[in-house]
């Protein structure tokens, strides 16, 4: 009745570790469509011409399959800017992507492309124009409700004592879903460990949190440091203001 196409573009953004190919996979199970997913290791051949053909059979199975969500897993490495590209090899391929998101070679209808990069100052702008990925969505490390629902995922079926979960929720400020399921990972380590030593068995405890959060540090610093260079001297077109907004909040720009 709107005219409004079943088709679309969508990239999502933010530092490693935070669940977009979570969200990418959730976006596919609330529409009922499949998913397929693509990334650099299923497209690339020492052939010349061959890669072009992989990325090609890759949409085309997609277009049989709609209605159907195609991940672009770290599109920057399909889509990386041209102009610092000196391959001509991976120039041709980023022009066989642009065409295939345009449906040139095919109707996309149906087809949702959904794509994830750590850095998107490095994907090339024509892939950001309308009608392709055109939206831009800024996937951050996880606020206090969702580290809470985190840790006690990956504590869940682990035998834990005497945890105080408000501490490490505030102890773990910037760590991403899966620094948190390191963390969860060393401070069960340190308790096993501790066990095999004393010859008795013993719960997951704070102590052993508390140790694990002197070893395990959040991965997004080094990201959030790019980033904030970004925010202030490449936000052209305001395509990172979401970005600047977080940034501003946690008082780093």
């Amino acid at each position: 009745m709107y005219g409004k196409s079943l088709r679309g573009g969508l990239m999502l953004y933010g530092p490693p570790g935070c669940g977009k190919t979570f969200l990418a996979r959730a976006v596919a199970g609330e529409m009922g469509a499949k998913f397929l997913s693509l990334s650099i290791v299923d497209v690339l051949d020492m052939w010349i011409g061959n890669s072009e053909r992989n990325l090609h059979e890759l949409f085309e199975a997609a277009r049989r399959n709609a209605p159907c969500v195609l991940f672009l897993d770290e599109v920057d490495a399909l889509g990386h800017k041209r102009s610092q590209v000196s391959s001509s090899s991976m120039r041709t391929l980023g022009n066989q992507l642009l065409a295939e998101l345009d449906g040139m070679e095919g109707s996309n209808e149906g087809v949702f492309v959904l794509a994830a990069t750590n850095t998107p100052w490095d994907v090339d702008p024509a892939l950001r124009r309308p009608g392709r990925l055109d939206r831009v969505v800024l996937v951050l490390p996880p606020d206090a409700k969702a580290r809470a629902a985190i840790l006690e995922y990956h504590l869940r079926q682990r035998p834990i004592a005497n945890i105080d979960l408000r501490r490490v929720i505030a102890a773990t400020e910037d760590f991403s879903g899966a620094d948190l399921a390191h963390l969860c990972e060393t401070a069960a380590e340190f308790a096993m460990a501790d066990s095999v030593r004393s010859g008795e068995v013993r719960m997951i405890e704070q102590r052993d949190l508390e140790r694990a959060l002197k070893e395990v540090r959040p991965s997004t610093r080094p990201w959030l440091s790019t980033a904030r260079n970004v925010a202030m001297f490449a936000n052209e077109g305001g395509v990172y203001d979401d970005l600047v907004a977080y940034l501003k909040r946690r008082k780093l720009l």
